[in-house]
């Protein structure tokens, strides 16, 4: 499992004193509030830095790091992912998941248990979140039935997925037909 999460992304400067505007990727900026440093990553380095100040502005939060005191070194941040460990992430509800979490997970036949594919990534589509999976190119007869490494786009929810879990790497496809 994935020990840490990009949360947000760091965007324009907010003010004169220096904040930052942060969009969370879960939705949830009640979480952004709580956090007092994260990890920021740019241009592939990483630095922990200390959140001084934080309030909410729908649909982002704005935060204010120790060091970062006006527009000029806010700007500097733009573009920035915010990281943190597993255990300072946004609460789960039941039945919710981590996208990190789900890359990787093998896309299995609900009857057959064959693999179908693997999850390559959640993205957002305009009805609900959608799960890319990269198909196996065989498949239950071992006839190759996809080319290699085509993507398909499936509606993440439980009318297309069945059981899912991350303890045993897989993610059940109800209607193997969506894939065609």
């Amino acid at each position: 499992m994935t020990e840490r999460f990009v949360i947000a992304l760091a965007g324009a400067p907010f003010g004169l004193k220096g904040f930052v505007k942060v969009r969370p990727f879960s939705g949830d900026i009640e979480h952004l509030l709580t956090l007092q440093s994260v990890a920021v990553r740019q241009a592939g380095k990483e630095r922990i830095m200390q959140i001084e100040e934080s309030s909410p502005a729908p649909p982002a939060a704005l935060m204010k790091f120790a060091g970062i005191d006006s527009p000029e070194e806010a700007k500097t941040l733009a573009g920035a992912e915010l990281l943190v460990d597993r255990k300072q992430a946004s609460p789960l509800e039941a039945g919710e998941f981590y996208v990190e979490d789900l890359r990787g997970l093998a896309v299995v036949d609900s009857e057959t248990g064959n693999i179908l594919g693997h999850i390559t990534d959640i993205v957002e589509g305009g009805g609900g979140d959608l799960a890319e999976i990269r198909l196996s190119p065989q498949g239950e007869s071992g006839e190759k039935e996809a080319p290699d490494g085509e993507l398909r786009l499936v509606p993440f929810r439980k009318e297309f997925f069945g059981e899912i879990s991350l303890e045993k790497g897989r993610a059940a496809l109800l209607n193997r037909w969506i894939l065609e």
